[in-house]
């Protein structure tokens, strides 16, 4: 895990920390607990980052994850209200269906990412632990008088990621392997309501499983007897997210980033964009839009980068061109347990954002040659359905 997570980590008042559901069953396991979003989470447990970054690439690895924020929207005009806050086409998702959306400022700059599903009867969204209660606050605020914003601290969440993962949770919730990638359906496991996506955030094939925090225990007990299961902690969850490129809030996105500057632009579906059926309507409409179609060009684009000598180029590291001007940061690095070599992601000029670009990182004085490279590092294995 990057220093300047556990050093963020560390800074939060220790009485004031949260216990989720699992906190008992972590300690039992022997995991080192820090601060984190507010919550006593695990960073690692006795393996190791590095044995649980690729028992997850190998089999399957169990993820608490119950420090997210989870919520339903309800009513409706849910579906038209929620599209108001995002440039993501929200009314025209289908039931079961998944989708990555973006709470945006007045500027057009990123208050946070998440997911959510339509599920019928309401949108279930999902959001970063460290901006729930803001996220859900902006909600409340700006739709409450359109559909009901009703939060879900009730819940626990779990994350269930590897290759091995849908016949470790099949055995114990039948029909999750019909799922694919992005959809999401009610199960349930004893006495416990479900509620399970086939996504995640490590790359890997895999599952988040919303559970009641009354029954999480017994849940996550009931998957590590699975023989190709093991719990992960923080510090493997973020080596994982970064070799599949994927944004960790704070670090690689923020309310300074638009989603166009953070190569986001996959997000924005056609019919938000200039010319679509219901293009703009959302906040900074006019500046992303501008930003997508060329009219405003960019001053910087997030990129991935490989580091050319065996040297870990972390957060805040500066960059510079080959003539030694200052033209960025890193904003996630580290290295790669899977790509076997140092990788990162940071902020150039888009002169600079070319595959194959050479850059500098200043590491404690002394410059390590870089390399723009294609995202992800290591590639996705998300499960899309049966092959052709």
């Amino acid at each position: 895990m990057a220093p300047s997570l556990l050093e963020s980590a560390l800074s939060a008042p220790r009485e004031e920390l949260q216990k989720t559901p699992l906190h008992a069953l972590h300690l039992e396991l022997g995991a080192r607990m820090v601060p984190f979003a507010g919550y006593a989470m695990p960073v690692q447990y006795p393996a190791g980052l590095m044995a649980e970054h690729h028992h997850t690439r190998a089999a399957a690895g169990l993820f608490d994850v119950s420090h997210m924020g989870q919520l339903r929207l309800v009513g409706p005009d849910a579906a038209a209200a929620f599209e108001t806050l995002m440039p993501v086409d929200v009314i025209g998702l289908a039931p079961g269906k998944q989708r990555y959306g973006l709470l945006l400022t007045e500027e057009g700059t990123i208050i946070d990412d998440l997911m959510f599903v339509n599920r019928g009867e309401d949108l279930f969204v999902i959001v970063n632990g460290a901006c729930k209660a803001g996220d859900i606050a902006h909600m409340q605020e700006r739709i409450g008088g359109r559909c009901e914003v009703v939060p879900m601290p009730e819940r626990a969440l779990l994350a269930l990621q590897g290759p091995k993962a849908v016949a470790a949770l099949k055995a114990l919730v039948p029909g999750v392997e019909k799922l694919v990638f992005m959809t999401g359906a009610a199960f349930r496991w004893k006495e416990a309501d479900l509620f399970v996506t086939r996504s995640g955030y490590t790359g890997e094939d895999g599952f988040e499983i919303s559970v009641p925090g009354a029954q999480a225990d017994a849940f996550a007990r009931a998957l590590l007897a699975q023989p190709d299961v093991k719990p992960i902690g923080l510090g493997a969850r973020n080596s994982l997210r970064l070799e599949a490129g994927l944004c960790l809030y704070g670090n690689d996105i923020d309310t300074t980033t638009t989603p166009v500057e953070a190569a986001l632009n996959w997000a924005i579906q056609k019919v938000r964009r200039t010319g679509g059926e219901r293009a703009g309507g959302f906040p900074g409409a006019q500046r992303v839009l501008a930003q997508l179609d060329g009219a405003e060009p960019l001053q910087r684009k997030r990129v991935g980068l490989v580091a050319l000598e065996r040297v870990p180029v972390r957060e805040h590291t500066e960059l510079q061109d080959l003539q030694g001007e200052r033209i960025g940061e890193v904003t996630s690095g580290l290295l790669g347990p899977t790509a076997d070599k140092p990788v990162a992601m940071g902020y150039v000029p888009p002169a600079l954002a070319a595959p194959g670009t050479r850059l500098n990182a200043i590491v404690r004085g002394k410059p390590v040659p870089m390399e723009v490279a294609a995202l992800p590092f290591v590639p996705n294995r998300y499960y899309r359905g049966p092959a052709a």
